[in-house]
């Protein structure tokens, strides 16, 4: 593993379009303390003063842009080095001064729903300052049942920095505090298994032992601290249901998706259909066990190609490789992306105490940023595909969209990132230059399924369970969290995959339990609307006049931002996802490539 010292400029953040300095950043840290402090003399006057009310309103959008920036400035240096102590520090400063934020912001909405919500919409009909407000500002009166008075407000405000110190704690033990095993693989050379190396071993390792051997030093990294993460996990389902609670939901569920508008019916129609629909991956599974031909299977085996296929792709040919599949959504949609790849918006390789995994972000003043751990497998030419979805997902939405609704949903950010990881199969499968190439694809194509389809919402259906735990008030303990992953892995796999005590404890690495309740089951429901959208833009049962109409749509859908609810902009864009058949539809195309594998195999 390279130090960040040896690696070129060029596939590296350039955060000075954020900051130059921490001098730079503490200017605005110092205005945003100034412009706080104006906050509290609109309390008594909005309710009577149309210009009180466009005043407070620019005011706290103001205040929001700063934020954006002066947060995701030493939170992304963080990401590069966990363990720079400066950063850590800064980090910590600006929480506080979030949860500062917090408190001065938290009469705002409680005031705003004591104004006739019939006076609020004059007031913006009658001022082009705020029009770009109307959506969120409508938003709160349909929410208004979930917004409290302004003292109770404000007390729960208080609790908003102490509330993420439980996030915290776990991105400290599982990146600044986590060990890495090392293991000696069958050819003699011995390796320290980080979460990098580990996919890179159950990619191209032909031997089940080495995987083995590979699965049992990362798990047994989180196993030692199997207790804490319980721990962890433990603070942050019950404070998810008390904040269900003190916000008069239902449940933890109904508080995660009530503010987009989607219904609890579709995150159960997700988990009971891919439930319902698990013959096609139990299939494959034992297909795989056969053909492999191996006595047992085992979760670190699902990763392996069933082809001799360990190509390994540079980082320059994956960019080349990126850019021409998106041709099918159009020359601007391309320039786009060849901006999206220029030097500094992205973070390319692993480097000591980074960050795992990757993400996009955007900073609606600056550009996106992208991080990768890039290890030249043809996965990780697929997640530079996927980061790219978002990052162009955000740049049509800055473009076209005003600050107030930029902002878009997770239930659609993940169509945008699926779409593109499609269009990169399909024109990898059109330029395999072997059988055994596109017998990969054929096979990343089901791996895509099965990692974000079935294993998501597998996960999905583990976050619903683990959650009523917490609002039940049941026990929650390392063994009744890995009982749940152990009954649903038979649920979902029945008996075609052995279930190893370590592969119980998978819930301590999935960062997303921790740092995003419900945020796992949108991969599978964006997979899905991504899924037929796509058919729409490059189906053969769809004139060259309907293409191109899906394809205008879709890119309306990336330009749309927030400003309507996810489930109505999908239905605009072409796919309704209150209809069960959109899950269904998953299952039968992995059974379609499944027989096209099998097939490409005997002809091998």
């Amino acid at each position: 593993m390279k130090s960040r010292n040896e690696i070129d400029k060029k596939y590296k953040w350039n955060t000075e379009d954020i900051y130059k300095d921490w001098e730079e950043w503490q200017k605005d840290v110092e205005e945003m303390k100034s412009l706080m402090k104006e906050i509290p003399q609109y309390e008594n006057k909005i309710e009577n003063s149309r210009e009180d009310f466009v005043k407070l309103i620019k005011l706290e959008e103001k205040l929001s842009r700063i934020l954006e920036k002066v947060y995701l400035y030493p939170y992304m240096l963080k990401d590069l080095d966990s363990t720079d102590q400066l950063v850590s520090e800064k980090l910590q400063e600006i929480e506080y001064i979030y949860a500062q934020f917090s408190v001065a912001t938290s009469w705002i909405s409680p005031k705003i729903l004591e104004i006739p919500k019939e006076k609020v919409e004059k007031w913006i009909d009658e001022n082009d300052e705020i029009r770009d407000h109307k959506f969120n500002l409508m938003e709160l009166y349909r929410l208004r049942t979930h917004v409290l008075d302004k003292d109770k407000e404000k007390l729960l405000s208080h609790f908003s920095q102490y509330m993420g110190a439980v996030n915290d704690i776990y991105d400290e033990l599982s990146t600044s505090d986590i060990v890495w095993n090392e293991v000696e693989l069958s050819t003699g050379e011995k390796v320290q298994v980080t979460n990098g190396l580990y996919s890179k071993i159950l990619d191209g390792n032909k031997n089940q032992d080495d995987r083995r051997k590979a699965f049992e030093a990362l798990y047994n990294s989180y196993n030692v601290n199997k207790n804490s993460y319980a721990a962890i996990y433990k603070g942050i389902l019950q404070r998810d249901a008390a904040g269900a609670k003190a916000k008069n939901y239902k449940s933890t569920a109904e508080k995660a998706l009530e503010p987009d508008n989607i219904p609890v019916k579709v995150y159960e129609n997700l988990i009971s259909s891919a439930k319902e629909n698990s013959e096609p991956l139990k299939k494959y599974v034992e297909f795989r066990k056969k053909y492999l031909n191996l006595d047992s299977y085992h979760y670190y085996d699902n990763q392996i190609k069933l082809a001799d296929y360990t190509k390994e792709f540079s980082y320059e040919e994956a960019k080349d490789i990126v850019l021409k599949s998106v041709k099918p959504l159009g020359e601007d949609y391309s320039r786009n992306l060849e901006k999206a790849l220029g030097e500094g918006w992205l973070d390319v390789y692993e480097t000591p105490n980074k960050r795992s995994g990757a993400y996009s972000l955007n900073i609606y003043d600056v550009h996106p940023y992208m991080l990768l751990n890039y290890n030249g497998t043809m996965d990780s030419v697929f997640t530079l595909a996927h980061e790219l979805g978002h990052t162009l997902h955000s740049m049509y939405s800055t473009e076209h969209q005003p600050y107030a609704t930029n902002d878009y949903t997770i239930f659609v950010a993940e169509v945008a990132s699926t779409f593109n990881e499609r269009l990169l199969l399909d024109y990898m499968l059109k330029t395999a230059e072997s059988r055994e190439e596109k017998i990969a694809l054929i096979e990343e194509a089901i791996g895509n399924i099965m990692g974000t389809y079935y294993i998501q919402a597998l996960f999905a259906d583990y976050e619903y369970e683990a959650h009523k735990l917490a609002e039940e008030g049941s026990p929650i303990t390392p063994d009744v969290l890995s009982g749940i992953m152990t009954k649903l892995f038979a649920e979902y796999f029945g008996d075609t995959l052995v279930m190893d005590e370590l592969q119980k404890i998978i819930w301590a690495r999935i960062p997303h339990f921790f740092n995003s309740p419900y945020y796992v089951y949108q991969y599978a429901t964006s997979f899905a609307a991504s899924s037929r959208l796509y058919e729409k833009v490059t189906g053969k049962n769809y004139s060259i006049e309907e293409r191109e109409e899906a394809r205008v749509k879709y890119l309306e859908l990336l330009k749309s931002g927030g400003n309507n609810y996810p489930i109505e902009q999908l239905k605009t864009a072409g796919v309704n996802l209150l209809e069960k058949e959109n899950f269904e539809a998953v299952a039968h195309e992995m059974e379609r490539l499944t027989e096209l594998l099998e097939k490409e195999l005997k002809e091998l």
